[in-house]
């Protein structure tokens, strides 16, 4: 293995760390007006991710500025093109950020209301938007010789994008509601378990939908990928054990079964586009590969060690936080401090 494949590897890892760990973050998000019916019981729902969401958000941070010093022409088309889309995502994640800390500066009910929903379109916002980004990247728009997208806002809102992205917020809910009920209690955990039955049967039809979808498109480019079929089975398969595994009242199980779900939904994609970054829709000469958007080899090479050393360094933090606040919450006051 290559440097140049290493580093699309790890790229790849990155941005599935993120579509898992702020997946069910985004779901949690997006279930909150609708599971707490009260200000207490919502509190319970944000406290649940209030100590993990920011360092969760590293991994998109991490991803993007790995893609940046990796693969420079990559990022270049990438952030150019798709301006729009990505803007929208830093405001809804900014708008996110905003709601977690300063609803509870304010004891008003429109003001807490204001924040809810502003955490609320903020959650669902990035999912779609990230969701119909990597499946235009998968199916590929409009990039010339010079490596710029020529395209406009509208070719990025094509069918097969908007499953995509339709595809990542049903997997999100259904994270987010896995999630709660693994970490609340009573009345909230009730409503978690309804919402996640609700949800199971959408997901492993979308799952199956959008990658079946991606392997006959990538079929038609460069003949059909085996893996990508396999791995798109296997997260139908896993969605299905999630659900017989809830079912049976595994709770730990059913979550565990739908983060590698997600996890291997994100590496259909991956797989698919290897050995592409960005496909061109106008000649396939103009793709952009992990050769022609690489960063010199020294570069890598430098890039290699500092991986070596601070990955283990944040997967260790990350473990410990998680570890730490591990407990289910309830409506305690001790629990709650957001």
């Amino acid at each position: 293995m290559d440097l140049n494949i290493l580093w699309f590897v790890l790229i790849a890892v990155l941005y599935s760390g993120f579509f898992i760990l702020e997946g069910f973050d985004f779901g949690v998000g997006i279930l909150l007006p609708f599971l707490g019916k009260k200000d207490a019981e919502r509190r319970v729902i944000i406290n649940s991710i209030g100590p993990t969401w920011d360092a969760n958000e590293v991994w998109l941070i991490l991803a993007g500025g790995a893609t940046f010093a990796a693969f420079p022409h990559w990022y270049a088309t990438l952030f150019a093109g798709f301006y729009l889309p990505l803007f929208l995502v830093l405001v809804a994640l900014i708008f996110r950020g905003v709601a977690l800390e300063f609803r509870g500066k304010v004891d008003k009910p429109v003001w807490r209301a204001f924040w809810d929903y502003a955490m609320f379109g903020g959650s669902l916002l990035v999912p779609l938007l990230m969701g119909v980004a990597f499946a235009n990247i998968l199916q590929g728009v409009p990039i010339d010789q010079a490596k710029n997208y020529t395209g406009g806002f509208f070719n990025l809102l094509n069918p097969f994008a908007l499953i995509g992205g339709i595809t990542f917020v049903c997997l999100t809910i259904l994270l987010g509601a896995l999630y709660l009920k693994i970490k609340t209690t009573d009345i909230i955990l009730e409503r978690a378990i309804k919402t996640s039955k609700t949800f199971w049967l959408p997901s492993i039809l979308l799952a199956g939908v959008f990658g079946i979808f991606a392997t006959i498109i990538k079929s038609g480019q460069n003949g059909l990928n085996p893996l990508g079929l396999t791995i798109t089975i296997l997260a139908v398969i896993v969605l299905m054990g999630g659900l017989f595994a809830q079912r049976s009242g595994k709770s730990g199980w059913a979550f565990g079964l739908g983060v590698s779900a997600m996890a291997s939904v994100s590496a259909v994609i991956f797989v698919l586009l290897f050995p592409n970054v960005m496909v061109s829709s106008t000649d396939p000469a103009f793709n952009l590969t992990i050769y022609n958007a690489a960063s010199s080899a020294k570069t890598l090479e430098i890039m290699s060690f500092v991986v070596l050393i601070f990955l283990p360094i944040v997967l260790g933090y990350q473990a410990y936080n998680y570890w730490v606040f591990r407990k289910r919450l309830t409506t305690k006051s001790e629990d709650l401090h957001y």
